[in-house]
């Protein structure tokens, strides 16, 4: 298998050119051969982990390495299906269950039907891949825009709240768990790495302070940028809007040259920002003097004005904050670099300057194996043509195709089998087929699997939705009114951006009782208190989502949607019913136009950090 590239020996005059042409011979080398890499990859998988628990009960034996043994013997799963080892993993079990390496610890990703986070296990080998595919962007990027490694990097980068299983591992999110790891604290000089945000400020705990610091720091060198970015479009926004919100204190600390106590309490973040923090009364007032017009068009260009793009992910529900940013930014390209997720890492972006519509990940074959499940549309939506397998022979478990194998404009959900102890196991992401880089496809991403609803990290399915809604109805029970219809938004107008439920009520036995605005807002609160914890919080300790409203539509509202999607987009009469998510502007201006009252949640919904005791049982 092709060696991931190293950093050439240093003190040479072409350190930096001979590291990018290894990582780029290293893409071109596995793409090249990646139906001999996923298979390497596959038996280095079952080789090293045979004889564990889980492969064995389902009757693969120790010299079962191959692919075919595989397939015919290890069945797709969900999350569901191995939650019970995970369980036991977490609850102190230290056999090998699903991975001949100990688990170091998990990483939690989005809820489960029961609200609760999943845990993705992971071992310590898994940083190295990691870091390999983090070390694949700029080399990638610098043939688009050369001369990256002249100046820095402004991204906004925090740490999320974390908590430990009752064996002692510790659970959290897998960019915290690699901000806190030494591949990225005592990472060695690369101009590539080389930030305007001190560490100390990204691993500070205190979002508030972390954002503060980071954001002084990004102003104080702003002519040195060159490149601004978060993980989430989301977060780049929230960025900016606290900028808007808080320009005048930042600029008194520039010009003064200290720091408000009051504010960055933290020492360590106080050290680390001191060491750039320096008295320029001329930055402060240039600062002021931009901050202070009327708009804010452009004020990434007109702050930071050697800005070359904005790298951030706009793809899937993430795309509808592309109008804002390109507000902010005078239209500066949007770049996404790469794919990942807690379960793996999976590709990057080989032409990370197209529009973000047109943009494509090139899976790294090195960093699992990869499996695909054929999607087929209907005139009902999108239904996956395979179900969980019944049985090992089921006909619809045969239509799975390796990654040399997908065919172009063909839509697959990703299957993954990693080094960590993930088999067969379904991601929940939809892709299509967009091109080749050799041979390793190309995909664009499409959706997460059935979610509806999405502001941040959170993700909503209409289950869930559902869940909730009918939660909170109990709160209109005494006035004898019912739900009649209901259905959802994301609203992105707002920083930071919040949920929207229409509801369209109806009174029953002729009650004339007015509902006060208290029981509305009652009904918001248990709506958000029965959502799943990554959204409670966003909510509560993130800060990363807005307090959900319900908006009371007039009767009928929902039959005008229904009629304007009949003779407007074609939808049949006869399969025809609410959509739980409505993102269409003019179904959006539909229901806003009948809206007859508006209500908020008046406080932030129950959360804590998760120390959740699992146990070894169903």
């Amino acid at each position: 298998m092709p060696e991931a590239p190293k950093d050439p020996p240093n003190g040479t005059a072409n350190t930096l050119t001979e590291k990018n042409k290894k990582a780029l011979q290293f893409i071109e080398d596995v793409t090249a051969n990646a139906d001999e890499v996923q298979r390497r990859v596959l038996a280095e998988i079952l080789t090293r982990n045979a004889g564990i628990e889980y492969l064995q009960r389902h009757g693969l034996s120790e010299h079962q390495t191959d692919p075919q043994s595989f397939k015919k013997l290890v069945p797709v799963i969900k999350y569901e299906d191995i939650q019970p080892d995970i369980n036991r993993i977490a609850a102190g079990d230290e056999s090998p269950i699903l991975c001949s390496r100990p688990i170091s610890e998990f990483l939690t990703s989005s809820g489960t039907s029961g609200g609760e986070r999943k845990l993705m296990p992971t071992i310590d080998e898994e940083l190295e891949r990691r870091s390999l595919l983090y070390s694949l962007l700029m080399p990638v990027m610098n043939q688009f825009v050369p001369g990256l490694d002249k100046g820095k990097g402004m991204y906004f980068l925090f740490i999320k709240s974390e908590s430990k299983t009752p064996s002692g591992l510790v659970a959290r999110p897998v960019l915290t768990s690699y901000y806190k790891s030494a591949h990225f604290k005592d990472r060695p000089y690369d101009p590539y790495t080389n930030y305007t945000s001190p560490n100390e400020t990204i691993l500070c705990p205190d979002s508030y302070q972390s954002l503060y610091s980071q954001m002084l720091c990004g102003l104080c060198q702003n002519k040195q940028v060159l490149r601004v970015g978060a993980v989430f479009a989301s977060g780049f926004i929230r960025a900016i809007q606290f900028l808007e919100k808080h320009w005048p204190l930042l600029c008194h600390d520039i010009r003064t040259g200290t720091l408000n106590p009051e504010i960055i309490t933290d020492s360590s973040v106080r050290k680390a920002v001191m060491r750039i923090l320096e008295l320029d009364t001329k930055l402060a007032d240039f600062i002021e003097a931009e901050c202070r017009k009327g708009s804010w068009q452009g004020i990434i260009t007109r702050l930071w004005p050697n800005t070359k793009y904005v790298d951030v992910i706009v793809t899937g529900t993430m795309s509808q904050y592309i109008p804002t940013l390109d507000y902010y930014s005078n239209g500066l390209p949007l770049v996404c670099t790469m794919y990942a997720s807690s379960e793996c890492y999976f590709g990057v972006n080989l032409n990370p300057l197209c529009k973000p519509s047109d943009v494509a990940y090139t899976l790294i074959p090195t960093m699992a194996y990869f499996e695909f499940l054929p999607v087929h549309r209907n005139n009902n939506g999108v239904t996956n043509s395979i179900t969980r397998p019944k049985s090992l022979n089921e006909k619809e478990h045969k239509q799975l195709v390796d990654l040399v194998d997908v065919k172009l404009g063909q839509e697959y959900e990703l299957v993954v089998t990693t080094y960590a102890g993930l088999y067969r196991y379904r991601v929940g992401d939809i892709l299509r087929v967009t091109g080749f880089k050799n041979k390793s496809p190309q995909f664009t991403f499409l959706r997460r699997k059935n979610v509806v609803l999405s502001i941040d990290s959170d993700k909503t399915d209409e289950l869930e939705l559902q869940n909730a809604v009918k939660n909170s109805l109990t709160h209109l029970t005494p006035f004898n009114t019912s739900l009649t219809d209901y259905t959802s938004y994301a609203d992105t107008s707002t920083i930071p951006g919040h949920y929207v439920l229409f509801w369209e009520l109806t009174v029953n036995n002729g009650s004339t009782t007015p509902i006060p605005p208290s029981v509305f807002e009652d009904c918001c609160l248990a709506v958000e208190d029965s959502l799943n914890t990554v959204y409670r919080q966003g909510r509560v300790s993130d800060k990363s989502i807005g307090a959900l409203e319900i908006k009371v539509v007039e009767t009928g509202t929902f039959d005008k949607v229904m009629d304007y999607a009949i003779s407007c987009l074609g939808a049949s009469i006869n399969q025809y019913k609410t959509p739980r998510c409505v993102k269409l502007k003019p179904i959006v201006e539909i229901l806003n136009e009948k809206v007859v009252g508006k209500y908020f949640s008046p406080k932030c919904p129950k959360w804590v950090p998760e120390q959740k005791q699992w146990s070894n049982t169903n």
